[in-house]
């Protein structure tokens, strides 16, 4: 049976990131497709397990080879996802979550139809400009920069099968495990992992 493929996107700053991670601790049998990116690296970050840091030149030639499932330029960044590395995880029946922005999630949803698609919005843009400043990574200018797009990027909420708003962590990320438990318990999942039960049930067996 193929995994399921999940796509998790937000405005900047939205808390997106420290979303998904718990949502990961919380959730081994879902794997992290880890993004390619031009972007330098933060501290803290680790290369091959937030993101794989790449050369801009490099990154250009694999957009040529057609080696990315989606790919964009933000804030003077590329972005990336492996066409080769999500589609082996699914093939081998592993859930797949990717965390991107709206414009790959866009591309994804061309190339895997059934990904399940979730949006995270901020309650308030005060609220997101407080989060791009107390992360104290951005200059004045990338704060002011990354507000005035945010907008756009919650235009696209209408694309996407579920929307969650950060608020208060806790419940959005009791929101975002909830999507994840629900799509594993659809009749086309279950039939296949409960193929055994069903067989036996329906043969009438006592065992």
């Amino acid at each position: 049976m193929a995994g399921l493929l999940f796509v998790v996107a937000a405005a900047s700053g939205t808390g997106k990131t420290s979303l998904v991670k718990a949502l990961l601790e919380r959730t081994p049998e879902l794997s992290l497709s880890v993004s390619h990116t031009t972007r330098a690296m933060r501290p803290g970050e680790e290369h091959g397990v937030h993101y794989h840091f790449t050369e801009k030149t490099v990154f250009e030639q694999m957009i040529g080879d057609g080696y990315f499932i989606e790919h964009a330029e933000v804030f003077g960044n590329y972005y990336g996802t492996s066409h080769t590395g999500v589609s082996q995880q699914l093939e081998q029946g592993h859930d797949v979550l990717l965390e991107i922005d709206w414009q790959g999630a866009e591309q994804v949803r061309k190339i895997f139809p059934k990904s399940i698609q979730i949006f995270i919005i901020p309650p308030s843009l005060k609220a997101l400009r407080e989060r791009l400043s107390n992360r104290g990574q951005d200059s004045e200018e990338v704060i002011q920069t990354r507000l005035n797009g945010s907008v756009e990027e919650i235009r696209q909420h209408v694309n996407f099968d579920y929307l969650i708003v950060n608020d208060d962590f806790d419940a959005a990320l009791s929101d975002l495990r909830a999507i994840i438990r629900a799509a594993g318990l659809t009749s086309a999942q279950q039939v296949v992992k409960q193929q055994d039960l069903l067989i036996a049930l329906l043969n009438g067996s006592h065992d």
